[in-house]
């Protein structure tokens, strides 16, 4: 596949911005009077360094992905918006998303102005690959599929995303925000198998850290590239790679939290099930679950009289009655189940 067919003419031929720090690899020992910061400052007066290759070093070497293919962006969403701007130009292409899923793929495609074209998940929220590649036509860019999904939990078997990947003559976007909690089901080893995949992961999910804002893309050099063009410049500040790099020091801790999380799920689908209005329990793989109850707006509004927010998912395609619930600490999960037995 010729990755070029796919991108906006606009963006071809693009200039992206480019600072003098860019030319050079950036010393302490240099006096820096070129981009109009303020020289007395508090230690962080300086733009961020735009190659972040501290951060990128330490991802590539957990990830055992080299450094060209990977992209940095302020939250995933940001990376999700960068492969808009490459890929879709506004009121002529199309996307396709799975449903239900993320919120943010139909958002960003109003916001730039990109038709949505739908595939439905059956009764076991799983693809149908037959009907997702029906909907590509020649104006189709891009492929939206979240694995593990949000709201749903499941994951997607690797062989069928594979496959969509390898028959679309789009790209596909594989949104890896809950892969922390399953990782033996990332794709990210097929980057470079695939010029048309691109793979996101968040530091908000597994990593535990929502509040620096971070996410990480992943593909091939030659869409990188591209990404990069259409990419602001300084879109991950100093204390967020900094924070980054504080916690990837401790991945034991990561891990510890992420096993704890998924422990946690487990005790929390059994004290569920002893709950007279919970109907079903979907199978996850992530840190939340998809419960069907009797009547999800009632006792969405009843958890919140009783200082518990969960999100009610009852108007999501085959989500009818459904509330989706974060797993939380044990008290917190101990909380919750006391809260909806007094119901």
């Amino acid at each position: 596949m010729k990755i070029e067919n796919l991108i906006r003419k606009n963006i071809l031929d693009l200039s992206a911005y480019s600072s003098a720090r860019d030319k050079f690899e950036v010393r302490q020992d240099y006096i820096y009077l070129d981009a109009n910061e303020n020289s007395y400052g508090s230690g962080l007066n300086r733009y961020p360094n735009n190659k972040h290759a501290l951060l990128k070093k330490k991802l590539s070497g957990l990830r055992n992905i080299p450094i060209e293919n990977i992209i940095l962006g302020n939250g995933t969403d940001e990376i999700i918006d960068l492969a808009f701007r490459v890929f879709c130009t506004p009121s002529y292409d199309n996307i396709i998303t799975i449903e239900p899923s993320y919120g943010m793929y139909k958002v960003l495609s109003d916001i730039n102005d990109i038709e949505v074209r739908q595939s439905f998940l059956d009764r076991d929220f799983q693809i149908n690959i037959e009907e997702v590649l029906s909907k590509i036509d020649t104006n189709t860019k891009i492929i939206f599929i979240t694995n593990p999904n949000n709201p749903t939990g499941n994951h997607f078997d690797l062989s069928v995303i594979t496959e969509i990947v390898e028959k679309s003559s789009c790209m596909v976007f594989l949104d890896e925000a809950y892969i922390d909690f399953n990782v033996k089901n990332s794709l990210i080893g097929k980057i470079n198998y695939f010029d048309n995949l691109i793979i996101s992961q968040t530091f908000s999910k597994g990593v535990g850290l929502a509040g620096i804002r971070l996410g990480v893309g992943y593909s091939s050099k030659k869409v990188i590239k591209y990404l990069k063009k259409v990419k602001p410049p300084y879109n991950v500040n100093s204390l967020t790679e900094e924070k980054a790099l504080e916690i990837l020091s401790n991945m034991d801790l990561i891990n510890k939290n992420i096993k704890k999380i998924n422990n946690s799920r487990s005790a929390l689908i059994k004290d569920l099930k002893k709950i007279d209005f919970v109907q079903r329990i979907y199978p996850s793989d992530a840190n939340f679950l998809l419960i069907k109850i009797d009547d999800a707006n009632k006792r969405y509004q009843q958890l919140i009289d009783n200082n518990i927010v969960v999100r009610n998912r009852t108007n999501d395609f085959g989500c009818l009655n459904c509330l989706r619930i974060t797993i939380g600490t044990e008290a917190e999960n101990k909380k919750l189940i006391e809260v909806m037995k007094s119901l």
